[in-house]
């Protein structure tokens, strides 16, 4: 079982999914004629090698743009991952906004009455069924997370983890600082506070916990949960990406199940020169949508391309194509054979949260969690699953370009290439003329510079450890750095964290190990 509600082995888009497809390169007038200009490619239905000339003449907007509009627009054109944060996150018909809504257990499962991962699965279907039947059209966009269905263990096992780096790095000369990020219900906080108050009071007493949620709806959804029980908290209605506060204080930043509706961007490759290619989605007079790709003009995915050529993490390319100009020449002049790279989906906006972290939680540690996989995807590299419920079943569909509001986008993660890029992001050093000065505190240095004088005791520095930061010693007082971010399967941090003998049923199966096999953390 995964995350998400179960789903349907059905592939299909429902009648109120608009999908119509061309995808080309627009090319002026005088280049209409060299075949060598010609980029398209479909593997589904027949496309015009020259694309609409309305469609390019299209207004470019942004998913920021269009945040005041109450209905999906018309005649404009975005890049793919505006498309994409305009359907799940507008204010007025965004995914989120209306259709979303969170699985909550009003009471937690009793695990230990509970006979075997059977039964486990019936309980949960039974708990799905009080939600009532689905009408006509599209039904209640119902999904779960860890966070309720194993409720409220795995917030306490959250809770075990961030507490006990605490007090071994920060209590008791530094307020316990949390932020969450997307926190759904607001569950996941109530447990981890919760925990902290019942086992750790004296932690509890430093504790700040601030929640950054986009949702205005869900934002005083949590206000209503978390206020009264826990005078700590407080709730910003504002996106990450908008995010422009400092916080100079360590603290620990916390995104369960969040990262994998970041949008992503589409490229593909000119099978010929390698060059990549930006997606562009446009909807018409009709609402109906095409794409078309165009030389890569967007500063972040500029910026992505780079960092992943220098991390060394391959393009979806076969290493005959890459390595030959002659086989390419072969490859694409054979018949039928396409001119562009299977589609590929980049992680551009997750990338803005790494430079976010890095800007505005300059002393943060990181835990997050998400799908390293998924089922029934679209056609495509890193593609994403596009689902929706109808008649009490969740069905996946095979193109992105769907009704904006209605279906639930979500990508995969490659947790190992995130760890690279997230250190790398976080070591590069900061503007000239933006440094602060330090922030004193009872651990802090006011010697000489660790940066300078971090070879004193020995030339050496683990590779699992950050270049030290002025100022920042650790606990032996030495300039070591901190720990690198590791990754770890559901299971490993689970057996690390969490009490097993509340999840524990009666056969002896575990299903807080092992359901979520396709979910990893980062931290």
């Amino acid at each position: 079982m995964l995350a998400r509600a179960a789903r349907t082995s059905t592939r299909q888009c429902l009648p109120f999914a608009r999908a119509a497809f061309s995808t080309s390169i627009p090319r002026s007038k005088k280049a209409e004629t060299k075949t060598e200009d010609r980029i398209n490619y479909n593997d589904k239905i027949s496309f015009s090698d020259i694309p609409d000339a309305e469609h390019v003449k299209y207004k470019r907007v942004t998913a920021n743009d269009l945040e005041r509009e109450h209905e999906p627009p018309r005649r404009v054109k975005m890049l793919v991952r505006d498309f994409i944060e305009d359907s799940l996150y507008n204010p007025n018909y965004g995914y989120f906004a209306k259709q979303a809504t969170i699985y909550t257990a009003l009471e937690p499962i009793d695990f230990s009455a509970v006979r075997n991962s059977t039964h486990f699965d019936a309980e949960v279907s039974k708990r799905y069924a009080s939600y009532g039947e689905d009408g006509e059209g599209p039904g209640k966009q119902l999904w779960h997370t860890p966070t309720e269905l194993f409720k409220p263990w795995y917030g306490r096992a959250i809770a075990q983890c961030l507490v006990s780096e605490y007090l071994l790095k920060f209590f008791p000369y530094e307020d316990f600082v949390i932020y969450e990020i997307g926190a759904g219900n607001g569950t996941l906080a109530l447990d981890i506070l919760d925990y902290l108050r019942e086992h750790y009071p004296d932690v509890y007493e430093r504790t700040r916990y601030n929640i950054i949620e986009i949702s205005a709806n869900l934002a005083n959804l949590q206000r209503e949960k978390l206020s009264a029980a826990h005078p700590c908290v407080t709730v910003h209605n504002k996106s990450i990406f908008r995010w422009d506060t400092r916080e100079p204080a360590p603290c620990y930043f916390v995104a369960m199940e969040v990262i994998d509706n970041f949008a992503h961007d589409l490229i593909r490759y000119d099978l010929r020169t390698l060059e990549p290619y930006q997606g562009i989605v446009t909807v018409d007079k009709a609402g109906d949508f095409s794409t078309y790709y165009t030389k890569v003009t967007d500063p972040l995915i500029s910026d992505f391309l780079a960092l992943r050529r220098y991390l060394n993490h391959p393009p979806p390319i076969s290493r005959l194509l890459k390595l030959s100009q002659t086989f390419r020449t072969f490859y694409t002049n054979l018949p039928f054979a396409p001119n562009l790279s299977p589609p590929e989906y980049i992680p551009t906006r997750l990338l803005t949260l790494l430079r976010t972290l890095r800007r505005n939680f300059p002393r943060h540690r990181l835990l997050l969690s998400d799908f390293s996989s998924l089922p029934d995807t679209i056609p495509g590299v890193n593609a994403p699953v596009v689902q929706t419920r109808f008649q009490n079943a969740m069905v996946p569909c095979e193109t992105l370009l769907v009704r904006q509001g209605y279906f639930d986008i979500f990508f995969p993660t490659n947790f190992e290439n995130l760890r690279d890029m997230y250190e790398h992001v976080l070591a590069q050093p900061r503007p000239l003329g933006s440094d602060e000065p330090p922030r004193l505190t009872p651990i802090s240095m006011t010697a000489s510079p660790l940066v300078e004088g971090n070879s004193f005791f020995s030339s050496y520095h683990p590779k699992t450890r950050r270049s030290p930061v002025d100022g920042v010693p650790s606990s032996s007082g030495l300039p070591v750095g901190e720990r690198k971010s590791q990754v770890y399967t559901h299971a490993e941090f689970m057996a690390t964290y969490a009490d097993l003998s509340k999840t524990r049923l009666q056969n002896g199966e575990n299903p807080l190990l092992d359901t979520y096999k396709n979910v990893k953390f980062l931290f």
